[in-house]
């Protein structure tokens, strides 16, 4: 006899589809992660910008600029012609940043226990380990996508209104666009990866349960 064949075999394009659909399903459960990874990643937005503004006014400034920068608290090396974040920035940064991943772990889990008679059932139909964790994967890229690229969009533009208030908007006619870009881009994929690693525990939890036990599961 041949090899037996899968009972379910899920197209990628459906796959998508049947996330999205959950992800309206449970929205308001949805608005916990993207609004943490809103805030986490704005953050990281905001000071990424400030070192391209900064950057931009120590380049077309010389030392007057390097003096105000100086006095408005960031690091700067004039020989260099660079401008990097405090310590305490960095510290920080990384704080929201372990914050924002402990809270998509915690909504990610509640989802999943929200959530097991559904998995128990796509089971035993004949659901894969590897597609119950591709569901998952799938949901938390879109969370991340969205809640990723709407921070750092707040975050770049919050930053821009900050250094015009400090510094006068004049300065802004010396922002490096293109650097502002690649760190929208930057704070963008860094929203990604955080939702993606937010959600491997609870994916991995949800792929390997037992369908029996998942169905008779009370909650």
């Amino acid at each position: 006899m041949g090899k037996p064949e899968r009972l379910i075999s899920l197209p990628f394009s459906k796959s998508v589809e049947i996330s999205f659909k959950s992800l309206k399903v449970r929205f308001f459960r949805s608005m916990i992660t993207v609004s943490s990874l809103v805030l986490a990643v704005s953050f990281l937005s905001f000071v990424l910008v400030n070192m391209d503004v900064a950057g931009g006014m120590l380049a077309h400034g010389g030392k007057e600029a390097a003096r105000a920068l100086s006095q408005a608290g960031y690091d700067v090396d004039l020989a260099q012609g660079a401008v990097a974040m405090s310590a305490k920035e960095r510290w920080i940064v990384l704080l929201s940043l372990l914050v924002c991943t402990v809270g998509i772990v915690n909504a990610q889990l509640m989802s999943v226990t929200e959530r097991f008679s559904e998995i128990g059932v796509m089971k035993c139909l004949g659901a894969l380990d590897s597609m119950i964790l591709r569901l998952f994967l799938l949901e938390a890229a879109m969370q991340g996508l969205a809640g990723a690229f709407t921070g750092s969009l707040l975050g770049c533009l919050f930053s821009l209104i900050t250094g015009g208030f400090r510094f006068g908007f004049a300065v802004l006619g010396t922002v490096p666009w293109a650097g502002v870009l690649g760190s929208i881009g930057m704070a963008t994929l860094a929203g990604c990866v955080l939702s993606l690693l937010g959600v491997m525990y609870p994916a991995w939890l949800a792929a390997r349960m037992d369908p029996i036990k998942a169905i008779r599961a009370e909650h």
